[in-house]
């Protein structure tokens, strides 16, 4: 049972703490108060809430946000190693600076609503913002259920509309063209695979030789590899082996008999072994280095682009960097120089040399400016393409090629068919059909001579 407690606080003063017991038996205190009755009233109720299930120590509440986050829920919040890299970075950047300082109790719905507010003005993304709300959502969904607060302030609080965007799909007839753009015969292979199999990319970089079987064509699916910061990786290295794809479950499928017969060629001209990789990361032939452009008179290169003020500066000078805050190679390389002038005079710590951090897997970035988009560029796509969007090229070549939907969605690893199905009518000219039919039937209704008009226009 409980019950106050008298003590004489600061300049003298008579106050009465209101102690009660816990589940496990240790005494609490439920606050100080200038009256025994007071006291007496804060324990009982102390006491009645006990009762009714909610035994949170009204103290837990007051710590600060930023405390119970770094102390508490993310040392022990269970996620992938990757989405722990992402929340780590959302909390530093846009949750900490806005709630870091407040008590986890003074935090309600409208200081919320006014974050959401203020990234929008600040021009993140709907998508961004509804990701760092997630974040501060699942936050407090743990705090509620440790009852450490009572209320959830992200309840019923909105944030912008996320638009559903259409996938980018490249037609076979791109493709060619960046296949042909690729360099060397081995990056070629390794595209190909990708484009015929649909695989994401931690899978289609971890690929082993022994997870094909030449014979049948089947591929397993059974791992991929993530690329992380050593801060987030267990043994400090920047690639972790899970062994489970994205989906969790391991799938097979069928390739093709000339892309298998590709493959089979390349293992045996490269002899590799059952556990090798199908596709490494080249040797470095020795530190990768910035190299600095020759310098152009500024005065030749016109202004930047007006800053937040209305101001412009010269292209290819520190202002036009720092103050413009352009990042066109000139004015990034007039960076370059000015570091290098003063790593030169001593007047910074000299930054190593930099080069390809990898165990063998090939890093994502890497490929990505090296091989991607120069292949990319000679091609002069008018659409952009990203690796990733091969995988979407795989299903919808499939499903246009009159592929099962079910089929189409097992190869991909896809947990509903609903996602497989937006892949459905993706290629430019899948609506033709439509268009004939709309044609066949307005073509009855028009005069003969905007009827033709019609014809000579669709040839």
């Amino acid at each position: 049972m409980g019950f106050s407690r008298k003590r004489t606080g600061t300049g003298g003063r008579v106050r009465y703490t209101a102690i009660y017991r816990d589940l496990r038996g240790r005494q609490r205190s439920a606050g100080s108060f200038a009256t025994r009755r007071e006291a007496d009233r804060a324990w009982q109720r102390a006491e009645v809430m006990l009762g009714l299930g909610r035994v949170g120590d009204p103290a837990r509440g007051r710590q600060t946000f930023e405390r119970y986050v770094e102390d508490t829920w993310f040392p022990n919040h269970q996620v992938e190693v990757t989405t722990r890299q992402v929340y780590w970075y959302c909390l530093r950047k846009h949750i900490l600076p806005e709630f870091g300082p407040m008590k986890m109790v003074e935090i309600l719905p409208e200081h919320v609503r006014e974050w959401v507010t203020k990234m929008k003005d600040r021009g993140l993304s709907p998508a961004l913002i509804a990701g760092n709300k997630v974040i501060l959502s699942g936050i407090f969904t743990t705090a509620l259920n440790d009852q450490i607060t009572f209320l959830h302030p992200c309840k019923g609080v909105k944030t912008p509309t996320v638009p559903v965007k259409p996938y980018t799909i490249i037609t076979p007839e791109q493709f060619s063209a960046v296949y042909e753009a690729l360099p060397g015969p081995r990056w070629r292979l390794m595209v190909e695979t990708d484009v015929e199999s649909g695989l994401r990319w931690g899978e289609l970089t971890e690929l082993r030789v022994r997870d094909i079987e030449f014979a049948s064509r089947m591929l397993t699916v059974s791992r991929a590899v993530v690329q992380v910061s050593p801060r987030f990786h267990s043994q400090g290295r920047r690639f972790l082996v899970k062994d489970y794809p994205k989906d969790r479950e391991f799938r097979r499928f069928k390739l093709s008999a000339q892309i298998v017969a590709k493959l089979q060629a390349h293992v045996v001209e490269h002899g590799l072994g059952r556990d090798d990789l199908l596709f490494w990361a080249p040797e470095p032939d020795g530190p990768q280095v910035r190299k600095l452009r020759l310098v152009v008179d500024p005065e030749t290169l016109g202004l930047t682009e007006p800053n937040a003020v209305g101001r412009r500066y010269r292209h290819g000078t520190m202002t036009g960097y720092s103050l413009g805050r352009c990042r066109c190679d000139h004015c990034k390389d007039a960076y370059a120089r000015y570091r290098a002038d003063r790593r030169a005079a001593g007047k910074d710590d000299p930054r190593g040399a930099r080069s390809l951090d990898t165990d063998g897997h090939i890093p994502a970035q890497w490929f990505r400016l090296s091989v991607w988009l120069p292949a990319l560029k000679v091609t002069n796509l008018e659409i952009h393409v990203r690796l990733h969007d091969l995988r979407h090229a795989h299903a919808s070549w499939l499903l246009a090629g009159g592929a099962d939907l079910q089929v189409v969605r097992q190869r991909l690893g896809h947990g509903s068919l609903r996602t497989t199905e937006r892949y459905l009518h993706t290629l430019p000219d899948a609506d033709e059909t439509a268009l004939e039919a709309l044609a066949k039937i307005r073509n009855r209704s028009v005069p003969d001579g905007m009827g033709s008009a019609i014809t000579k226009a669709r040839m």
